[in-house]
């Protein structure tokens, strides 16, 4: 039996359904998904029958290798074993939004061409955007069901067949199919294994509130359970009080979420957050980045640290992580998992010089006296292109290229500086909002702060600052303005300055940059 942290290529599993088998075999009574929302617990033996119930309905479905099979479930145990079942059947999942419209959908399905659709019965989207792109539609999967004795279900090499079909946006603001591999998604899952400490470990029960339709709920964190044989702890939704009394009563080690959802929890009482987490091992922060006064509020208030990771859909997702030894870097998001090589680049895809920095485009106060480059990464983790054809994958030398734009320390830790795609030029000058988010957030008065680029008669672009203010502040205008001037450049100074209750955010928590320009809040 090969150990939870075998590696892919050296007798470790070679299909993702291999996972749950082998977490049956090696310790089928321990709890696999505690469903707190479904108030349903399954073991590992439960969800291996279950798995090949699934399975076994869906072939009954007419579902055939490589099909696909959009899931458009709620976070549950339902969810998860419709996805399992899915790769079992040999068919390509494709994890789908349940509050996702029916635009959305019909751009997903037509694009995909899905042969079933499994939602809810009464999920009267899904089944009108299924009988429009032909699919046959079926509901969740009975979590009871077990295939009739004597019968099997088995199930290909897995390998480079496709097991995952993850739509993002990206930078083209159209979904874009992600094609994962059996082979890059258990890669990835065996890079994550080998850190120190280890995200998941296999006696770890890990708190998953992430939406599980997307990758970082799903592969990241749900297979990753898998991969361990661990526990997942499910929620549908993320709520600070539901969520502190879900940490106590379910014993959960290990939590993982996005920036905001921490940031959620320091909204608790003091004494209670610190009682909830008294059980913790590991904190895991991704999708967005983690500020540092989060990081240091969290770190005071409960004596844990939040390691930051970086990652993408078409990695699989995890590339970096900032917990190797223990101590999070605030700031960074690490260095590169293990197997997984990592360079900045130009626009053209050269690995960039350390040279200095162009002094036409930066000055005395906001020189970051870094290089900066686009982020490319090579590994057995990445993706096999975009649907359907795999244009835009990996070049022939296996690297590829992110939006993603970072510079290295002295330590070789990645810092992310913005998506190349947020850019806000400002007279023929790069600002990259991210720069100036950190300078905002440190005002006192600033409990949250966002950028983005808007229309400007005179300089082609401003920049607009979108600014939530902490409890009981007062915070001017005049304020952020005048801390802005000692610490920018002037084109990069917000010269637009709105107030509002909230930042508007994806369902994944990261800020809806799209929504920032409409905003209007207490405008300048």
């Amino acid at each position: 039996m090969d150990s939870p942290t075998s590696p892919q290529g050296s007798g470790g599993p070679r299909h993702l359904a291999e996972l749950v088998t082998r977490a049956a075999a090696r310790t089928p009574d321990h709890p696999a998904i505690v469903d707190v929302t479904g108030d349903t617990t399954l073991t590992w033996a439960d969800v291996d029958a279950a798995t090949t119930a699934e399975a076994a309905r869906l072939r009954a479905a007419g579902v055939g290798p490589g099909d696909r099979v959009a899931v458009r479930l709620a976070n549950g145990a339902p969810f998860c074993v419709a996805v399992l079942g899915a790769l079992r059947a040999d068919a390509v999942a494709v994890p789908v939004g349940p509050i996702a419209v029916p635009r959305e959908l019909d751009i997903v399905f037509a694009d995909c061409a899905p042969a079933v659709v499994v939602a809810s019965p009464d999920d009267a989207d899904a089944a009108g955007c299924a009988a429009s792109s032909g699919a046959t539609l079926i509901g969740p999967p009975d979590l009871t069901a077990r295939v009739v004795e004597g019968e099997t279900v088995t199930h290909g090499v897995g390998g480079e067949d496709v097991a995952l079909l993850v739509y993002t946006s990206g930078t083209t603001g159209t979904p874009r199919g992600v094609r994962l591999s059996h082979r890059a998604l258990l890669a990835n899952r065996a890079q994550a294994a080998e850190l120190r400490p280890a995200p998941v470990t296999p006696v770890d029960r890990v708190l998953l509130s992430l939406p599980l339709f997307h990758v970082f709920g799903l592969a990241a964190g749900f297979l990753q359970v898998c991969w361990a044989g661990a526990t997942a702890v499910l929620t549908e939704r993320f709520d600070p009080e539901h969520t502190a009394e879900v940490l106590v009563a379910q014993r959960v080690s290990g939590v993982a979420g996005v920036p905001s959802m921490f940031r959620s929890l320091l909204d608790l009482p003091a004494a209670d957050l610190r009682a909830a987490t008294a059980d913790l091992r590991m904190c895991t922060s991704g999708g967005a980045p983690l500020p540092a006064r989060w990081l240091a509020d969290f770190r005071a208030a409960t004596g844990l640290w939040i390691f930051e990771g970086y990652g993408l859909t078409e990695g699989g997702p995890v590339i970096t992580t900032n917990g190797v030894g223990g101590v999070a870097k605030p700031g960074s998001v690490g260095r590169a998992l293990p197997g997984i090589e990592l360079r900045l680049v130009d626009a053209e895809g050269r690995p960039i010089d350390t040279e200095d920095p162009d002094d036409d485009e930066l000055d005395a106060v906001s020189d970051p006296s870094h290089d900066t480059g686009l982020v490319a990464v090579r590994g057995p983790n990445l993706f096999s292109g975009y649907w359907p054809d795999g244009a835009g994958g990996p070049d022939g030398d296996g690297w590829f290229r992110t939006a993603d734009v970072g510079f290295l320390d002295a330590d070789g830790d990645l810092h992310l500086v913005d998506r190349s795609s947020d850019l806000v030029i400002v007279n023929g000058f790069n600002v990259y909002p991210r720069e100036v988010e950190r300078v905002l957030a440190e005002l006192d008065g600033v409990a949250e702060a966002a950028v983005v680029g808007v229309p400007d008669d005179r300089t082609g672009e401003a920049v607009k600052a979108v600014l939530v203010r902490a409890a009981g502040s007062g915070l001017t205008e005049e304020e952020v303005r005048a801390h802005c001037a000692v610490r920018l450049a002037r084109f990069k100074t917000p010269s637009v300055i709105a107030f509002v209750e909230d930042l508007p955010r994806t369902p994944t928590g990261k800020v809806a940059r799209r929504q920032l320009a409409q905003v209007s809040g207490e405008a300048s």
